[in-house]
């Protein structure tokens, strides 16, 4: 009787060990969500960035990364109803706003390229050589040359309609001046065959220009400098994102070793970088 209570008493102890360890360990465990929604920009997909990136980041951390490219704006909706768990955007006054409004956390900076406007190599316009962008557009405008915008509310179209407002422009219903509502490759495509002038991010144009009849015809202006920053979904206000996944993929674009692979990304195949690494800089420094 009394080594029946014993082994009784035995059988309870070591249930209650099992019970304490099987709690430790569910405490410990890897988080099971490695699925990660990447909201991001048709620019950095078409230049082909992420096609190098993404596989370095899922063999490092174990995640998986659905990506999702399309216009800043959508990409931040995205964001807003829950449907992205991070963010890697170009559209600053836009982000400002995301952030204030509390849909993101931890904006931080990525990179960096520039703005081109490319056109015909006939230039009808003759933008050729003017030095200011806004100018560029006045000219543009002024000689009823065919202009193609994205029209996507994406972060170049953006920066499009900044432009057009500083040339005190209103390009809206005019024949010369059409929206394709497409991203910045196929737009790109569009006003290779129109003939037309458009506005684009040098890096998606450097890696698809062999395909096009455009020519970059006004550049350097410090009023075209694209600016891309990482922002994770807000996890308090949407519970079920995968903030940490989130996190281990922003922490990722920002660290020494991706900064390094930004840095030369393009420059075997165009002679110069897409992107220009920015990790840990201001804003007020870039472009100089």
């Amino acid at each position: 009787m009394n080594l029946f209570k014993n082994n009784k008493w035995m059988i309870t102890l070591l249930i209650a060990a099992v019970l304490v360890i099987t709690g430790a360990a569910n405490v410990f465990a890897a988080p099971k969500q490695k699925n990660i929604i990447l909201a991001t920009t048709t620019s950095t997909q078409d230049s082909g960035l992420l096609d190098v990136l993404i596989p370095i980041f899922e063999k490092k951390t174990g995640y998986f990364v659905k990506t999702i490219a399309v216009g800043s704006g959508q990409a931040m909706k995205m964001g807003e109803k829950g449907e992205a768990d991070v963010m890697l955007v170009h559209s600053p006054d836009a982000e400002k706003k995301f952030i204030e409004e509390g849909y993101g956390v931890n904006r931080r900076l990525v990179m960096h390229n520039d703005f081109v406007i490319v056109g015909p190599g006939d230039d009808p316009a003759k933008i050729k050589g003017v030095k200011s962008s806004t100018e560029a557009l006045k000219l543009i405008a002024n000689s009823s040359s065919l202009f193609m915008s994205r029209g996507d509310n994406s972060g170049t179209h953006a920066k499009e309609k900044t432009l057009w407002k500083k040339a005190g422009i209103v390009p809206a219903g005019q024949k010369w001046y059409q929206e394709t509502g497409l991203g910045m490759g196929q737009t790109l495509n569009v006003a290779s065959e129109k003939k037309g002038y458009t506005l684009a991010d040098r890096g998606t144009y450097l890696a698809t220009r062999k395909s096009l009849a455009l020519d970059i015809l006004n550049e350097g202006d410090a009023a075209l400098l694209n600016i891309y920053h990482v922002i994770e979904v807000n996890s308090s206000k949407w519970p079920k994102a995968n903030a940490g996944g989130a996190k281990a993929f922003a922490d990722f674009m920002v660290s020494k070793k991706t900064q390094d692979i930004i840095k030369t990304f393009g420059v075997d195949k165009y002679g110069s970088p897409l992107f220009f690494p920015d990790a840990d800089k201001k804003v007020e420094e870039l472009g100089k």
